[in-house]
């Protein structure tokens, strides 16, 4: 990495997300800037944090660590060691080029607890619909064609084919992009009720950029292509990066052996180690500015509850966008006002449940998933993890299993407002309704909220470009991050943000258009 010397400045971030933390420690070795990170909360990681129970441990929607990006790949594996592997090398495909990568050298680093190290896990996600498993992304395979049936799939059939031979020529909404992809009946029996679930809106109503975001390259004909790979698979070794892979399709991932709070916790622990700082409990009130500057941020100490004023020569925001404009006050032109406040967000539950096992086929054992999406219409559950198979070191005792149901909700809505005793019987209720568990394995549980999990592409968010052209113009400000830009970005995405911040005050560059451009390039996501 290139140094960048220069007279001791601050940097003032907001957040300890993936985003927040990645800008700091980039800074710290790469620059002369001290960084000094406000955390409204009192943990690390933001939604990429791990919750601990009772010994157990909770990821947050799960968080796979793969990028197509290398350098966020080389990134995550020089904060942590790769597990042990009986390969002495492994192979690393990206940009149609392979790199051979020695793996003891990801190991035997003498600094590093044991603990910290990257497992090398596979990737299992199925469908439950109709009290049955389907393969995810679906194929038109025989165990498919069995669950639904001939007649079913023959219209699933001509409904793709008459997408393909008839598309739709204007994609304005989610439901046009995924009847242009996967045709109407398919569309109807694997996505709508799901996404519907996510959003809280009909796909009619959502803008087809989200499934730019978040489906991409996945269609139809690749998941055919990619089961027949399947059928004859390659003697290759196992390729961790895949770049030529869709995400949706992706076999293999690493993981924190504790979850990936454990690798936040890391990079914050090197962080003030290097002489950062991170401020817990520090709430953002105000931004103050002049002319094209930010100059300082006023926040409140919530455990003392005084305000605190941070002065900084640069400043890098992860806050929700819709708060940060909020923060800037009277000085923001009314019509940016007017679109930041109306931009919408969808709030997260999870429901940590632990059983003594699940309600399986007899002798299937624990079924090998990471998390499986529930189709079922009659349940407000989305999606439902199973913590067991992201790293056995999330389970006190591998002999029960621990699950996350996944409510995705308004913070204004009545279910939001239950207690932790009454979402955990409704979501209870709901396994045993579509028959996953029974009562009597249920052991304990625990609930937590999220707010502003998913940035939500209605509400204003269609004419963000004039909140971007807005904050562009303060030179020393940089927006990164999933809430940060108003974007539904992953980890990766959101740390590659960051590092292309530090790129640009590195490199004098004050055009921010390559920052806004991470994660609008057709090829990504799941």
């Amino acid at each position: 990495n290139r140094i960048f010397l220069m007279p001791h400045k601050k940097a003032i971030i907001i957040g300890a997300g993936p985003a927040g933390l990645t800008a700091a420690y980039e800074l710290l070795h790469r620059t002369n800037i001290i960084p000094v990170i406000l955390e409204k909360s009192n943990d690390i990681g933001g939604i990429s944090k791990t919750v601990k129970y009772k010994g157990n441990r909770i990821d947050i929607g799960g968080h796979r660590f793969f990028s197509k990006s290398d350098r966020v790949m080389q990134w995550w594996l020089n904060i942590m060691n790769l597990e042990k592997n009986e390969e002495t090398e492994l192979i690393l495909q990206f940009q149609n080029q392979q790199k051979k990568i020695n793996v003891s050298s990801y190991q035997s680093n003498p600094n590093r607890d044991e603990d910290n190290v990257m497992l090398i896990r596979e990737r299992v996600s199925r469908i439950y619909y109709l009290k049955k498993f389907f393969t995810y992304p679906v194929t038109l395979s025989w165990d498919t064609v069995n669950k639904l049936g001939l007649l079913k799939m023959f219209k699933i059939f001509f409904s793709y084919t008459a997408s393909k031979i008839f598309p739709r020529k204007d994609e304005v909404t989610l439901e046009d992009f995924f009847i242009n992809r996967f045709g109407k009946n398919l569309y109807q029996t694997f996505f709508k009720d799901y996404t519907e679930k996510v959003w809280g809106v009909p796909c009619n109503k959502i803008p087809a950029e989200w499934g730019a975001q978040r489906i991409k390259e996945l269609s139809v004909t690749r998941a055919i292509l990619h089961a027949l790979k399947n059928i004859f698979p390659s003697k290759k070794k196992a390729d961790l990066a895949q770049k030529n892979t869709s995400t949706s399709l992706i076999q293999k991932f690493l993981y924190p052996k504790y979850g990936p709070g454990q690798l936040w916790e890391e990079v914050a622990r090197i962080i003030m180690e290097k002489g950062g700082q991170i401020h817990f409990n520090t709430d953002v009130t105000n931004i103050h500015t002049d002319d094209d500057e930010i100059v300082s941020i006023k926040a409140t100490d919530n455990i003392n509850n005084h305000t605190i004023s941070f002065v900084g020569d640069y400043f890098f925001s992860t806050m929700p966008v819709k708060d940060f404009i909020a923060g800037i006050g009277k000085e923001v032109p009314a019509h940016v006002a007017e679109i930041a406040s109306g931009l919408q967000y969808r709030d997260f539950i999870t429901v940590g449940l632990l059983v003594k096992k699940l309600k399986l086929k007899k002798n299937e054992g624990l079924i090998k998933d990471n998390w499986i999406y529930i189709q079922e219409k009659d349940v407000k559950i989305g999606r439902l993890q199973i913590f067991n198979n992201w790293s056995p070191f999330m389970v006190a005792d591998p002999g029960t299993v621990w699950l996350g149901l996944e409510y995705f909700c308004n913070k204004d809505d009545e279910f939001w407002k239950l207690n932790e005793d009454q979402l955990a019987q409704l979501a209870i209720e709901e396994l045993i309704k579509i028959e996953l568990i029974n009562k009597v394995d249920v052991l304990d549980f625990t609930v937590i909220k999220m707010e502003k999990t998913y940035p939500a592409y209605f509400g204003t968010y269609g004419q963000f470009h004039q909140i971007q052209e807005y904050v562009d113009k303060f030179k020393n400000l940089f927006l990164i991050g999933r809430n940060g830009m108003h974007k539904y970005n992953n980890a990766d995405h959101s740390m590659l943000t960051a590092m292309t911040a530090v790129d640009n005050i590195i490199s004098g560059i004050d055009d921010k258009k390559n920052i806004w451009d991470i994660n609008t390039e057709q090829e990504y996501q799941e």
